[in-house]
């Protein structure tokens, strides 16, 4: 009876185990191929024309993306720029000297954020600052393969406002063939993640609620 009940109990356990592996392979499957398709899905280049919109905010933590942001804002893409995420104690006369970006418009049409610490963070400084600015449009500017889950985070707080995406390229980051650069591919792997989890998060977990962020 005993060696009949621990040959069930096997036989059981050798079915959960090979519906289990079952399972995961199709994870893995289905992962790899939204991973695959999120990458091609990242822009390639900017939109052209470039959109004329009410306001451009930039998100930090990429190179790059500060100036792109305000050869936009020179060029009137929008009337004013949000620097999104800006270190406690750094001035605009600190990032004019660092990202060695020289412009007027450093002394009228530039604000800065210093609450947002993260992605989430950016969202919620950027939708206190269009309510503030009466804006219904918004040009967002941030490195390429980040700007798709930017958009969904920062669409959840604006709903209601018209977003247009400006992707900042770099060089070290590789979107063709990405699978042959080490670097590259643990950074999309990471962000893809980051992505599925935002979706999982702004979808089933959380309620829109009013930005009252004061910049």
């Amino acid at each position: 009876m005993k060696r009949t009940i621990r040959h069930t109990l096997l036989n059981r356990w050798k079915i959960h185990a090979a519906v289990l592996s079952v399972v995961l392979a199709l994870l893995s499957v289905a992962y790899l191929i939204g991973l695959s398709l999120f990458i091609a899905d990242i822009p390639r280049s900017p939109p052209s024309p470039v959109p004329q919109v009410d306001g451009i905010v930039v998100l930090t933590g990429g190179p790059e993306r500060i100036q792109q942001s305000v050869s936009l804002l020179t060029a009137g893409s929008g009337t004013r720029l949000l620097i999104s995420g800006v270190d406690q104690g750094v001035s605009l006369d600190d990032i004019r000297s660092l990202e060695r970006v020289d412009s007027p418009l450093f002394d009228c049409c530039i604000d800065i954020g210093r609450i947002a610490k993260d992605t989430i963070g950016n969202a919620t400084e950027t939708a206190a600052w269009a309510h503030q600015n009466g804006y219904g449009s918004l040009l967002v500017v941030t490195s390429a393969y980040h700007l798709p889950r930017a958009t969904q985070e920062l669409r959840y707080t604006m709903p209601n406002l018209t977003l247009q995406g400006f992707p900042v390229h770099q060089a070290s980051v590789h979107l063709d063939q990405w699978y042959l650069y080490p670097g590259s591919a643990r950074l999309l792997i990471a962000e893809y993640t980051k992505y599925l989890l935002t979706l999982v998060r702004l979808r089933w977990l959380e309620k829109p609620t009013p930005a009252r962020t004061t910049l």
